[in-house]
């Protein structure tokens, strides 16, 4: 189906639009390519059918009567732990930053094509149908850095023993950026590898997240000795720092 690989048809997509007709043409065509698709338009009642269906995964749009995308996002973070795609249809950066911020992982400027939302939603489940996975091959599954842990079954780390508080695609790129400890990984390889699509040259995403993790897991924001930015390069994950 539009030469993209079929998905497991078991994968529920909640979409939380209020443009009732394009959530139902989206919805239409997800459906057609084998995904399970509910639609909620009002963001008043999404927090609890997010909370109570656990979906695999969310398509938020950011612009809703009742309760803002934001909100929402950062409200669920707590208890569920799938991929959330933001919609958003202003291009300013800001409203990216945020809803990485708020535990969005991908967000994709409205109006979006039916078959890059797909592209999207597959890569989102992808990632997620991989990690479920750990442990069936070779690949190791923890990684220790002194003092931090990386647990990519549990999908979990801990900093002196305590468990550290991140989003998902924060442990993605963290179990990345780890998992070639010593290697600088250029930004285009760090995109692909998380995102399923190619770098424009100008998303910010990783570079956020990036920020983020760097306190959580008792790096210097200011002069990074762990996750270290190689100028025109990309980021490099030292083992001994």
């Amino acid at each position: 189906m539009d030469g993209v690989e079929q998905t497991n048809e078991s994968w529920r997509i909640l979409i939380v639009e209020d443009d009732e007709r394009l959530a139902n043409l989206t919805r239409e065509y997800l459906e057609s390519n084998g995904l399970s698709v509910t639609v909620e338009n009002h963001g008043g009642r999404a927090v609890e059918r997010i909370k109570n269906e656990q979906p695999d995964l969310v398509v938020l749009d950011l612009m809703l009567p009742g309760e803002d995308g934001l909100s929402i996002c950062r409200r669920v973070r707590p208890v569920y732990a799938g991929p959330i795609i933001v919609l958003t249809a202003r291009t300013d950066d800001l409203d990216q930053v945020l809803g990485l911020e708020m535990g969005a992982d991908d967000y994709i400027g409205k109006p979006v094509q039916p078959r890059v939302l797909l592209a999207r939603i597959r890569a989102q489940l992808r990632r997620v149908s991989e990690s479920s996975g750990a442990g069936d091959g070779e690949e190791p599954v923890r990684l220790q850095f002194n003092e931090l842990v990386v647990d990519r079954s549990m999908r979990e780390a801990w900093l002196n023993d305590v468990s550290i508080d991140l989003t998902s695609a924060e442990f993605d790129l963290l179990w990345l950026l780890a998992s070639s400890a010593g290697r600088i990984l250029s930004r285009e390889e760090i995109f692909t590898a998380l995102r399923g699509i190619e770098y424009d040259g100008q998303d910010r995403s990783i570079d956020v997240r990036v920020s983020r993790i760097r306190p959580k897991i008792g790096d210097d924001p200011v002069h990074p000795r762990r996750i270290k930015t190689v100028r025109s390069k990309g980021y490099l994950f030292v083992k001994e720092a």
